[in-house]
């Protein structure tokens, strides 16, 4: 394997070094301002440091967002876990269970996946308040659950179609049934699987803010939504915003930071055939 010049790696590192940069400077404008009192936050200093760090904002930020913060939590975990669970056995199903017209059900079904959150917010609406659940943190759930399925069987099917089919008749042969199967030998396979559909509804149900502010009432804001109040208005104090912004992002940073190399393992779990 021919190794590169030094001149091209430290082109290459270089520039790396510069798009870290740039990709940092939203995060330290945050970090920043949230420091400063209100006073001293203008457009002229915004990039200098406060010649007094003003950690109260932190404080103010979480007692201002705590009930959108738990509602967001149980937002995204139950979401999560209904979605990558209900896409798992989808997978299941479609991959190593697979039934006449299963092809032309599964591209149907993956319809849902380009379906943007704007054009069904009316018959989502409709649909929730029908079944009294319009409001609350349930149909909320309910809806990203459902939203999210697309995506997650999708990920699960190819996942599971690297599982010799060999393996599945031997269990049908000994007796295991459709419950069984999954189980006691396609589930404990799942973990990479689990592991990508699980940071993916995690962050996209974490992030959503559209479906959270019309879909809920005061009460059962997800944090998005919360943020966005707590910088509404006319007169705004910038660093309540923006360290509630940090406290917003530390949840999914920390899960990509402890998980990311899970993450990528499980993306590439069986792409390559030897």
């Amino acid at each position: 394997m021919k190794r590169s010049s030094p001149v091209s790696s430290v082109l290459l590192y270089g520039t790396l070094g510069v798009l870290a940069l740039f990709f940092l400077m939203p995060a330290y404008m945050a970090f920043v301002t949230a420091l400063k009192l209100p006073a001293d936050i203008s457009l002229p200093s915004a990039w200098e440091l406060p010649a007094t760090f003003n950690w109260a904002s932190f404080s103010q930020a979480i007692d201002l967002l705590k009930p959108n913060f738990v509602n967001s939590i149980i937002l995204t975990i139950s979401a999560t876990i209904g979605s990558t669970v209900l896409g798992s056995l989808n997978g299941y199903v479609f991959s190593k269970w697979k039934f006449k017209g299963s092809e032309v059900v599964f591209t149907l079904f993956l319809f849902g996946m380009f379906i943007p959150y704007q054009v069904i917010l009316i018959p989502l609406f409709q649909t929730l308040r029908a079944m009294n659940l319009y409001g609350g943190l349930p149909g909320l759930i309910l809806a990203h659950i459902v939203y999210g399925l697309p995506i997650t069987s999708l990920i699960f099917r190819n996942f599971y179609s690297q599982i010799p089919t060999a393996l599945i008749e031997s269990a049908r042969l000994d007796g295991a049934g459709f419950f069984s199967i999954y189980l006691r030998i396609v589930f404990p396979l799942s973990i990479p699987g689990f592991v990508v559909t699980s940071l993916w509804q995690f962050t996209q149900i974490w992030n959503e803010f559209l479906w959270g502010i019309c879909l809920t009432r005061h009460a059962d804001n997800p944090i998005t939504v919360g943020l966005a109040q707590l910088a509404g208005g006319q007169a705004v104090s910038w660093n309540l915003p923006m360290a509630g912004s940090i406290m917003a992002a530390v949840p999914v940073l920390c899960i990509y930071i402890f998980l990311g190399r899970y993450f990528i393992r499980g993306l590439l779990a069986g792409s390559v055939k030897e």
